[in-house]
């Protein structure tokens, strides 16, 4: 009797230790399972993303690179392969990196090198989605303006499609930073920018293109585009009125 009780109770905490594990093992299981589902669909917007602003003339060749935030704690972010064609980008060359731009996706791959662009302004403005584009509009007014340091844009019906401007009377400034190939310099000069203009929707490298950004992928686009509208609207204008270019 006293060896029956004792296989009992063996079974009965054996029993208890798979009923712990299975509880905690099937949400944990969950939790991967979503994050997944979630990574799969980003990397799904951001491909279609890119290939929409390659049609566009803003993503030629493997120019330009897009971004948008997985989850906050710990960072994790979908970011575009480095080298890619923006015209034919695909979900699989979607890579998940970590705060410090390394690839924790299980095929490797190289992101791209603005990678700490990307997390510097999903940092410091609280981003839920960075873009990057590379247009002839963009880039020529980012060489123009440089002198002045910016460009202000003011009076534009079109103005009303960035994140909280309600008329056209709104005057956006649109910082313009000098390019470097020193990624975490540049970072840096970004977010002293950043702290400069709390109210720019975006940026300008000088000779190489626009940043924007925005809570979610549909708004940040949304902004890419009415920025890249504008830029083009004032470059048509300036080449009518004035014969600059």
């Amino acid at each position: 009797m006293q060896v029956l009780s004792s296989q009992v109770r063996a079974s009965k905490h054996l029993a208890s230790r798979v009923s712990v594990s299975y509880v905690l093992f099937v949400p944990f299981c969950g939790i991967f399972s979503v994050m997944s589902d979630a990574f799969e669909e980003i990397a799904a917007g951001l491909a279609a993303t890119a290939r929409g602003f390659y049609a566009r003339g803003w993503l030629l060749g493997t120019s330009g690179n897009l971004s948008a935030v997985v989850q906050r704690e710990p960072l994790r972010l979908a970011m575009s392969r480095s080298g890619v064609d923006k015209g034919e980008l695909a979900v699989n060359q979607i890579l998940s990196i970590d705060e410090n731009a390394r690839v924790i996706s299980q095929d490797g791959g190289k992101p791209s090198d603005e990678s700490l662009l990307h997390i510097r302004i999903v940092k410091d403005r609280g981003a839920g989605a960075v873009l990057h584009t590379h247009s002839v509009w963009n880039t020529i007014l980012s060489d123009l303006y440089a002198a002045e340091g910016g460009v202000k844009i003011e009076g534009y019906e079109m103005l009303k499609g960035l994140q909280g401007v309600r008329t056209h009377e709104h005057a956006e400034w649109l910082p313009i930073i000098e390019n470097s190939q020193d990624m975490p310099a540049l970072a840096d000069s970004i977010g002293q920018t950043l702290k400069q203009h709390k109210e720019a929707h975006g940026f300008l490298l000088r000779r190489h293109g626009l940043y924007s950004w925005g809570e979610t992928l549909a708004q940040a686009k949304r902004h890419i585009e009415i920025l890249e509208f504008l830029l083009e609207t004032m470059g048509r204008t300036l080449r009518i009125r004035e014969g600059k270019f």
